[in-house]
Order: structure tokens, then C-alpha cells, then sequence
């Protein structure tokens, strides 16, 4: 079985987990109703995608 050769170092180890944040998701206007959506995804608002009514909201 391998078993490392050295403690890893605070400094390492720190390091290795600094680009495990989370961000927040980006958000995009929507072109029709204006409301916040996610970017390539149909509007829960409006139900529009890429200029065409994809779903019916009411």
C-alpha cells in the first residue's frame, strides 16, 4: 500500500483547497421580460428561449 514519504505542509495543503470555494451562479437578463434567468436555460418567468415560447405560463 503507498504511504507518502513526508507530512504534507499546512502551506501545501492550504494551497491545494483555495480553489474549492463556491461561487454564485451567473445570472443573465432575459431578453423578453427582463427578468434574471440562467444563461441557455428557458425563462421560468416568461417561458421564452432564444426568441421562440417554449413552455406556456400563465
Amino acid at each position: 500500500m503507498a504511504v507518502p514519504k513526508r507530512k504534507t505542509s499546512r502551506s501545501v495543503r492550504d494551497m491545494r483547497r483555495a480553489t474549492h470555494s463556491i461561487d454564485a451562479p451567473t445570472t443573465a437578463a432575459c431578453p423578453q421580460c427582463h427578468q434574471p434567468k440562467l444563461p441557455h436555460r428557458v425563462c421560468p418567468a416568461c417561458g421564452y428561449y432564444n426568441g421562440k415560447e417554449v413552455i406556456e405560463t400563465s
